[in-house]
């Protein structure tokens, strides 16, 4: 597997790959990494699609990328998915799967027609005082010390940064700013989340920095990510022959492990409460989905707060089989699964999902956002955050395009919740948000939107319905860390099997992104197949100087680096260096970037 970048590599068809008729995979997880590795074994690796079998303990397709109505509480959607221009390897897989509603069409092309028919931006990013908004202006608000501190992370290299806490690496004075704010309610990280993740973050998306405030990077699909991106994806593998079997729920898999070679040999699951195996011969693929985001989440419902009396410290079926896998490793090599989910409570967040069609309500989410959300286009784009309630439950909540779901009824309306403090008492509603039935958090909401007190209880029992999840683990990939606490998509070694997902590591990407989880999917296929085409780089806009540039003109507000606050000698290096590049094509792409 070997990496590239541009039309050359991104629009040729890789020629067949030698012994792959012989050959069959075993995908552990239905999630966009499994989905994916089978796709690209079908379309790339050319790999029969009867000899690919996906192996799936629930009884429905998509991991954490679900989006469902429960007939008799409601719906539930327990997070959602921003898409950035440069996915390069989502885009590469979604250019090639047909879209389920427009014949003729992908699943790409109805994607790019509706972001650029339907632009996604904010008009308020935040909001104050029961409704009011918080007036960000797009503004970062980084005080000296603080974009010093930025600076010096993104030129870190990650071997410096390893099990490091983001508070560890930047001012106090940083909390307090709109860049903290933005960034942490956009990515769900914590003071305590890894430096080293919130590096590759700077560098991955400093190409939008400027769209950052306003969520103008962003693009979002139609329907909810499991109608919109799991469906058609299904859809298409089933098609081409690809078994999806359901019920099956893999405790293990058995590895010959020698230092220069390591073979799986054995998956050990249940299936109808029986223990059963499957021996792979020499030419079994096996492609594992180690770990899950939303492993042991915790449903409520309108009347009813989530039950986590089952919740145990480290433990769900996503972990244990990697705790299992990662047992027979001689020197860690498949990655440390309690470095992730050994602290449910520095990594659980809560959401909600509002449903009502009352007027009343929609007039004042329109008072806010600015837009009808029952237009069928962008309504808050993106979260609005609630600045006062930072010291509480940190609500945040947006509406995506309505409907949000192909079965939802004319003018309702889903409103999607999240929380990161799930154990402090709400402004509104004295309980923490994890102890609350579907009403106390739909009050909390309400009286943030700016719903009259005398009203709000009635409104939140009789004319909303509300569910709500609680996820010990899905802050978990934002755990400090080392490399290696995360296995290679395929380890030195591997002759047979590979690591996908959020807790697979390939080098310079993102987690709690699709793009991720596509990418190992990817690079998995491509390896153990030898398929001789380019996996594509990640985009290299950190690289790009007229990206740095861009990136420091908008940190430091859009204004002339002159204008910052310099003490004397400062002033007179940048003057000093300003003319020097007199005549120069720095001066010309200093002055494009708005820094002089």
């Amino acid at each position: 597997m070997y990496y590239g970048s541009g039309t050359y590599e991104a629009f040729a068809h890789p020629e067949k790959p030698q012994g792959v008729d012989k050959k069959s995979a075993y995908i552990i997880g239905t999630g966009l990494a499994g989905l994916s590795a089978a796709f690209f074994l079908l379309r790339d690796g050319q790999m029969k699609g009867e000899h690919i079998h996906i192996l799936e303990k629930l009884e429905l397709a998509g991991g954490s990328c679900d989006g469902r109505k429960d007939i008799t509480k409601g719906f539930y959607m327990r997070g959602g998915r921003e898409m950035d221009n440069h996915f390069e390897c989502m885009w590469d897989m979604y250019r090639d799967i047909p879209s389920i509603e427009k014949e003729g069409v992908s699943v790409l092309d109805e994607y790019y027609w509706l972001n650029k028919h339907d632009p996604n931006y904010s008009l308020c990013r935040a909001s104050t005082n029961c409704g009011e908004d918080a007036h960000t202006d797009k503004l970062f608000k980084l005080d000296k010390q603080s974009a010093m501190a930025l600076s010096k992370l993104f030129i870190t290299p990650e071997k410096d940064l390893e099990d490091k806490k983001i508070s560890e690496v930047l001012p106090e004075s940083f909390w307090s700013t709109n860049f903290w704010l933005y960034w942490q309610t956009m990515f769900a990280f914590q003071k305590w989340s890894s430096a080293l993740e919130m590096k590759r973050y700077l560098c991955r998306y400093v190409h939008h920095i400027d769209g950052l405030p306003d969520f103008s990077a962003l693009r979002f699909t139609k329907y909810n990510q499991y109608e919109s991106m799991i469906l058609p994806l299904v859809k298409y593998l089933t098609s081409h022959g690809v078994k999806i079997e359901f019920g099956i729920d893999v405790k293990n898999v058995v590895i010959d492990n020698k230092p220069d070679k390591k073979v799986a040999k054995q998956i050990i699951y249940i299936k109808d409460n029986k223990k059963q195996s499957i021996d792979l011969i020499k030419d079994d693929l096996v492609i594992i989905t180690n770990g899950c985001c939303t492993d042991t989440s915790c449903y409520g419902s309108q009347n009813v707060a989530p039950d986590l009396s089952k919740i145990v410290n480290g433990e769900g079926e996503s972990w244990d089989l990697w705790k299992n896998i990662a047992a027979q490793a001689i020197d860690g090599e498949f990655g440390n699964p309690m470095k992730f989910c050994g602290d449910v409570n520095a990594t659980n967040w809560m959401s909600a999902t509002i449903e009502t069609s009352d007027e009343d309500i929609i007039n004042h989410i329109m008072k806010i956002c600015k837009r009808d959300p029952r237009s069928g286009k962008v309504t808050t784009g993106g979260i609005v955050t609630v600045k006062d309630s930072t010291e509480n439950w940190y609500l945040s909540w947006t509406i995506n395009r309505q409907p949000q779901f192909k079965s939802q009824k004319k003018n309702s309306v889903l409103i999607w919740v999240y929380s990161l403090n799930t154990n402090k008492d709400g402004n509104y509603v004295k309980k923490a948000m994890r102890d609350c039935t579907g009403i106390e958090v739909c009050e909390e909401w309400l009286y943030h939107i700016g719903v009259s007190k005398d009203k709000i209880e009635e409104y939140a029992t009789n004319r909303c319905n509300t569910t709500t999840c609680y996820m010990p683990y899905i802050n978990a990939f934002f755990q400090p860390r080392k490399e290696k606490d995360r296995p290679l998509v395929v380890p030195h070694g591997a002759v047979n099997f590979a690591f996908v997902g959020q807790f697979a590591e390939t080098p310079r990407d993102t987690i709690f992104t699709t793009e991720y989880s596509i990418r190992t999917g990817m690079e998995a296929a491509y390896t153990l197949l030898n398929v001789d085409r380019a996996v594509p780089e990640v985009w290299g806009s950190k690289y790009d100087v007229r990206e740095l540039l861009k990136a420091c003109y908008y940190a430091i507000d859009k204004k002339p680096v002159a204008e910052c606050p310099l003490s004397l000698k400062e002033k007179a290096l940048l003057k000093f260096a300003i003319k020097k590049t007199k005549g120069t094509d720095l001066e010309i792409l200093l002055k494009e970037s708005g820094l002089i």
